[in-house]
């Protein structure tokens, strides 16, 4: 267990941390599609399906085997790096495997730019104008809101006045729920770009191995994608009250072990460097990967608007995934989305607000 002192000591599982032994120079300063060598987005394709996903699993090229990535219900102490072997970090890690969901697509919006936003480089899936073929990614569970005849649990109306459930099974439905649970939900706004493609788009929650129940919220909104900082805001509605309360108290949970982890980790990130993430390889269960964030990146003139470089493995269906720089703050929590990868073993995010 960690713990601070007024000289900015960090004790970690037997290391110590002296803040003073933190190197403060920034790194580098320019956006990483800025660089000589190319990125790419790390959505996973599949024409056949849903079927052919096991398939594109088994033949993967960036990292056959997959040795660097650990099953989520697999997931203990031991495999958590030596140093870090703590039980509020390995709370975290749970609460973000709950969150995380596997996000999929099949429908590819006619208004994608050509290029990424100041950039000569091809933005994903341009000039295939709605094709159907499934595309799959990840993305995490933010704010879970419950409304009772149109007001959430602090009396607040709901943005659009509604009254009712507005789910696909309440939408077909002579009588709609007057109780139900939205969530906004943080993914690449490569992977889901505009309402076009939200609307032929699903989650599937709780995927933690090839034979968990399949939970599907199949109504998703575009809230708000910013395509130059690469993040997606979606809005999900359920009516199930058993999946909307599961999420409520994920949500608490990850609060309360985030909070814990960033005391502890505040003061020595800039040694550290810890960096994890929660994702859907290929668009199967769910792994958890380890690494440490190379580079900050400043992006434009906010200081506090930056991404990351990072060696935390990643491989096709990883694209909007929640990456976890330990010690950061997030507005939000969960802004920081994976987007690609420059070369084998260095990837780099989304922009975030984070300081």
């Amino acid at each position: 267990m960690a713990s601070t002192s007024s000289n900015h000591v960090v004790h970690t599982n037997g290391k110590i941390y002296v803040e003073k032994d933190i190197d403060k120079t920034p790194p580098i300063l320019t956006d990483p599609r800025e660089q000589t060598f190319t990125s790419v987005d790390e959505t996973q394709v599949s024409p056949r399906g849903e079927c052919d996903l096991h398939n594109l699993y088994s033949r993967c090229e960036k990292s056959p085997g997959h040795p660097d990535f650990i099953p989520f219900t697999s997931l203990t102490l031991r495999h958590l790096p030596e140093g870090h072997r703590n039980r509020h970090l390995y709370k975290l890690i749970k609460t973000v495997g709950g969150l995380t969901a596997r996000v999929a697509v099949q429908m590819t919006s006619p208004d994608r730019p050509e290029c990424w936003p100041g950039t000569n480089h091809a933005y994903p899936f341009f000039q295939q104008n709605l094709s159907t073929a499934l595309r799959t990614g990840t993305g995490l569970v933010s704010k879970v809101d419950r409304f009772t005849d149109g007001a959430n649990r602090y009396h607040g109306q709901h943005w659009k006045s509604l009254t009712n459930c507005w789910c696909s099974h309440c939408e077909k439905s002579g009588s709609p729920s007057s109780v139900w649970y939205e969530f906004e939900l943080y993914t690449a706004a490569h992977l889901i770009f505009d309402d076009t493609e939200a609307r032929c788009a699903s989650l599937r929650l709780f995927h933690d191995r090839d034979d968990s129940p399949e939970v599907i919220v199949d109504r998703l909104v575009v809230d708000h994608a910013d395509v130059d900082k690469d993040w997606c805001r979606l809005k999900c509605v359920t009516c199930d009250k058993s999946l909307g309360e599961k999420l409520e108290r994920l949500r608490e949970n990850f609060y309360v072990a985030w909070d814990r982890v960033n005391e502890l980790y505040k003061g020595i990130r800039d040694v550290v460097k810890l960096t994890f993430i929660v994702s859907h390889p290929h668009g199967c269960f769910k792994h958890v990967s380890f690494g440490s964030w190379v580079n900050l990146v400043q992006k434009d003139d906010d200081e506090l608007d930056r991404k990351f470089t990072y060696t935390t493995p990643t491989c096709l269906g990883s694209s909007g995934a929640s990456v976890q720089c330990v010690g950061f703050s997030v507005w939000g929590w969960d802004q920081l989305v994976h987007s690609g990868s420059l070369k084998p073993k260095l990837n780099y995010s989304g922009v975030g607000f984070l300081w």
